[in-house]
């Protein structure tokens, strides 16, 4: 028998899918998760929250969110390497390269499918970020 989640994850890739399609723009919400911008997404940072940046690795090496963690949405990033990084009851901030970037989007809602209850989706993501002038390495 399969399972509800993985009924519920596979419409939730397949509506993903058809806004990128439509739109070429990530959806502005993810059901499960909370959509945050540049502010919030600040005011995380500053509490702790852990960043995981689901971009490239080319992305990755030419900058990113201080102290974020990188699991590269196609090759790594999967239940058992969020679970290593976070707790399912943790909150977490999931980025990637702005509105027209797909994979915070599919990451933030692979992540709810799994049972993460905190998963903040921060769609504006590294270039919003760091044109806030906000901490980068």
């Amino acid at each position: 028998m399969i399972h509800p989640r993985r009924i519920l994850s596979a419409l939730v890739f397949s509506l993903i899918s058809l806004a990128a399609v439509a739109g070429g723009l990530s959806p502005t919400r993810i059901p499960g998760a909370v959509t945050v911008d540049t502010p919030q997404a600040h005011d995380l940072f500053k509490q702790g929250v852990l960043f995981v940046d689901v971009r490239r690795d080319s992305d990755w090496d030419a900058g990113r969110v201080a102290g974020a963690v990188h699991l590269e949405l196609h090759k790594v990033f999967n239940e058992a390497s969020l679970s290593a990084e976070v707790a399912k009851n943790e909150p977490v901030v999931i980025y990637c390269n702005g509105p027209k970037c797909m994979r915070s989007s599919k990451a933030s809602a692979r992540a709810v499918s799994w049972g993460f209850t905190k998963v903040h989706y921060y769609r504006d993501g590294f270039p919003a970020w760091q044109q806030a002038g906000l901490p980068v390495e």
